[in-house]
């Protein structure tokens, strides 16, 4: 069955604009994607049909609310294969699930031990250990990356010792593109006894998540990276840690019984879950991923794998180009740059020719600076994205370059 592109694009009325006079075409995508037409309806018939808050009345319209916002959740815990609704915590996105972890896990990290992270990892998931550990007095260490964007496999076993705590590593790097073997990175870091919390920003939308089979003790993402809206994100955590660890905020709905003297909390997942709800989002996600799941995500994956080696076959025909990021297991990322032209000067001609591309260091400056490079320019594939506009992107690139010469 032929991959349905023309019908997908026909849910994005954003695509279909011009920019600089120009078809937009939008390869911006790791940043965040686009939002299908079924998705915005279902935020739109959230306030305008049922909106109240959850959990907290008996009216029917909460009660209508709330049995959507936990059939949600539920469609969430199934999408990754997880054992319980109740191991799925709504958060606002993959930044503030890394934070909620650290927040939670200072009880568990002391003196002298240890947190590891990998060398591509974006600054969410490395400055709230550096910082934890700055004030716990422990230290964090770093899986090194290759020139080609790999890990050193060989080295984590060597790195994970009796100190460590915390295993926090990347899915997909979101600068190179790189799939990383997380679940043979689960096995060996298990086998040591550590826990392992993994960044799935970029997988959740490039690959298939089964955490029973992964056997991740955390799995974090956002939605807006995955068609959903933005303000929605999820900590998929396993009970017994979740159980095990305290709150992170205090205030409504998550407490149990509160007295002037003392405070029990509620169960699981509400205890982490402080405060009204981002009720639309959490059924904006629930949307998506049943959007995703309508395609198939092995479908999209497939798709986008053909744009990518498309896109890097034509740009390596361009003299001085060099692509950052060259794993043999990638997904649909393609960072590069061109010998004496700045990346900022090349997007700016790309946008003044309707393409959306990102440009800098991508929230990963230790990787960019390892890289000894000032920052790439990054298209980044969905799955809307055309042959047509690869073909358009590479043409567009050869031209500025020839005009930056």
């Amino acid at each position: 069955m032929a991959y349905p592109i023309d019908k997908i694009r026909e849910d994005f009325p954003i695509l279909h604009q011009k920019i600089n006079d120009k078809p937009l075409i939008y390869f911006d995508n790791s940043a965040t994607t686009q939002k299908p037409k079924p998705v915005i309806e279902r935020i739109s018939d959230y306030y305008l049909y049922y909106n109240s808050n959850v959990h907290r009345g008996v009216h029917h319209l909460s009660q209508v609310a709330t049995e959507a916002y936990e059939k949600a959740r539920q469609y969430v815990a199934d999408y990754i294969h997880a054992k319980e609704s109740s191991e799925i915590v709504f958060t606002r996105g993959t930044t503030e699930s890394i934070n909620l972890l650290a927040n939670c896990l200072l009880p568990w990290i002391g003196s002298g031990d240890e947190v590891l992270i990998s060398a591509m990892e974006h600054h969410s998931n490395l400055v709230p250990w550096q910082q934890l550990c700055q004030k716990q007095k422990a230290n964090m260490r770093v899986l090194p990356v290759d020139i080609q964007g790999n890990l050193d496999l060989d080295f984590l076993d060597k790195l994970l010792n009796t100190q460590t705590k915390l295993l926090a590593i990347t899915h997909i790097s979101n600068v190179l593109g790189t799939i990383n073997p997380i679940k043979e990175i689960i096995e060996v870091a298990h086998r040591k006894g550590v826990p392992v919390l993994i960044d799935g920003a970029q997988g959740i939308a490039h690959t298939q998540v089964d955490i029973s089979k992964l056997k991740a003790d955390f799995y974090v993402f956002s939605g807006h990276k995955v068609y959903a809206p933005m303000g929605i994100g999820v900590l998929y955590g396993r009970k017994t840690w979740l159980q095990r660890l305290p709150p992170y905020q205090f205030g409504g709905e998550m407490i149990g019984h509160v007295s002037f003297e003392k405070t029990t909390f509620n169960e699981l997942p509400y205890k982490y879950e402080a405060g009204t709800p981002n009720v639309a989002g959490a059924l904006g996600l629930e949307t998506a991923l049943r959007y995703v799941d309508t395609i198939g995500i092995h479908n999209i994956s497939a798709h986008e794998d053909r744009l990518l080696q498309k896109a890097t076959e034509k740009l390596q025909n361009i003299d001085g180009m060099r692509i950052i990021g060259t794993a043999k297991h990638k997904a649909a990322v393609l960072s590069f740059i061109v010998n004496g032209i700045h990346p900022y000067d090349l997007d700016t001609l790309l946008n003044q020719m309707g393409i959306a591309v990102r440009t800098g260091h991508h929230c990963a400056q230790p990787l960019i600076d390892f890289l000894g490079i000032p920052g790439t320019v990054r298209a980044s594939f969905g799955m809307y994205n055309t042959v047509e506009e690869v073909d358009i992107f590479a043409d567009a690139v050869a031209q500025a370059v020839k005009m930056l010469r």
